[in-house]
């Protein structure tokens, strides 16, 4: 499974310069754990650093122009931080496969003489094969929609130009089979933004896909849910799937709509694990509607799934609330902050070696949380 390695964001709202993880340039940071949570304070990021991967992703699919306005952005002056006058940056290191090299995206978003918005610079390089270190090969650079890409093993580059500078070079070139290595990224960000308001469409694509399967699926996710008996489905008048929960106290079932919040999105988070094609997974505050005993479950199976095997998901959570931090070790633990010029600054847990020592000791997270330790 594809897993970021590290994430840099720069000028993307209260975001000014933040590195998350292992890049080319902190070769001695550790990556990105599989389960990373991020915690902090009320308006110290957390949203702005989840939707930075949405935002990515939107302007693969829709151009830089229109990820700038979706989903209430409210355009580029909006989403730059206060005050900056440089582009918008990100960079990130990500690795297709465990014994993989990994593979540097950087991206630069700036505006013309207009005021639209546009591609400035887009760079993709790796180290040569069998080098360890030393300085990265570009195998595609990118400057006002003019640059260079590399065709799998050649030698020499091939000039390109877009017509549009306003949409990324890899959504064009990584839809082509010479460039493998851009196609690999592409995919990856294709899945970034993934909203889970489609439950039902999920429930009826794995009915249909892993029919064999889905309905053990269920039951397992039954078996794991306070409160319910069983899970079934059924068949409406126009041709579409219900979920159907038959509450221990009650004869009769509910349909989807009519059961709480929490035990529909506690369904949802477990649903979303028997997902048998991996992907990277955000999941902001994911105590919103459910008990706080809940919250051991949702975060075990988290941490479980992530690592039980080698094609895993990568889960990338925010949260505000002490039961879930107290299932976290230290290095899976980031804490966003505001420094005193109001732009977030974040640091790992595990880099405090007091924290470190107290959980040791055994010591959870999250009361160390609650007591200050952490803020």
């Amino acid at each position: 499974m594809p897993k970021i390695e590290g994430i840099r964001v720069a000028n993307y709202r209260v975001l000014r310069d933040i590195t998350l993880g292992k890049l080319w340039s902190t070769q001695k940071a550790d990556p990105l754990t599989p389960m990373t949570v991020v915690i902090g304070r009320n308006g110290v990021g957390k949203s702005s650093l989840l939707d930075a991967f949405g935002f990515l992703s939107d302007c693969l699919k829709l151009g830089v122009e229109e990820a700038c306005h979706v989903h209430g952005r409210g355009g580029f002056q909006r989403i730059r931080s206060q005050g900056s006058a440089g582009p918008i940056e990100f960079q990130v290191c990500y690795r297709q496969g465990s014994t993989a090299r990994p593979i540097t995206y950087e991206l630069a978003i700036d505006t013309d003489s207009a005021g639209r918005p546009y591609v400035a610079r887009e760079r993709m390089s790796q180290r040569r094969k069998g080098q360890r270190h030393g300085k990265l090969v570009s195998f595609l650079t990118m400057s006002d929609g003019r640059g260079l890409a590399w065709k799998g093993g050649a030698h020499e580059p091939e000039a390109v130009a877009l017509s549009d500078k306003r949409r990324l070079a890899i959504a064009t070139l990584g839809a082509l089979k010479q460039h493998p290595r851009i196609s690999s990224v592409r995919r990856f960000l294709e899945v970034l933004n993934v909203h889970g308001d489609n439950l039902g469409n999920v429930v009826q694509f794995m009915e249909r896909q892993h029919r064999s399967r889905f309905r053990g699926i269920v039951q397992r996710i039954a078996d794991r849910v306070p409160g319910i008996d069983s899970i079934d489905t059924a068949q409406s008048s126009d041709g579409r799937l219900l979920l159907r929960f038959n509450d221990q106290g009650f004869e009769d079932p509910f349909y989807a709509p009519q059961v709480p919040d929490g035990t529909r999105k506690l369904f949802a988070y477990l649903l979303m694990l028997e997902d048998p094609s991996p992907s990277f997974i955000c999941v902001k505050e994911p105590e919103n509607g459910l008990h706080h005993k809940s919250l051991e479950v949702v975060a075990r199976e988290f941490r479980r799934h992530s690592t039980k095997r080698r094609d895993a998901s990568q889960f990338f959570v925010t949260t505000h609330h002490p039961c879930f931090v107290d299932a976290l070790s230290p290095n899976e633990t980031w804490i966003l902050e505001k420094g005193e010029d109001g732009f977030a600054k974040a640091r790992r847990a595990s880099d405090d070696r007091i924290v470190e020592s107290m959980t040791e000791e055994g010591l959870t997270l999250g009361n160390l949380w609650y007591s200050d330790y952490l803020d």
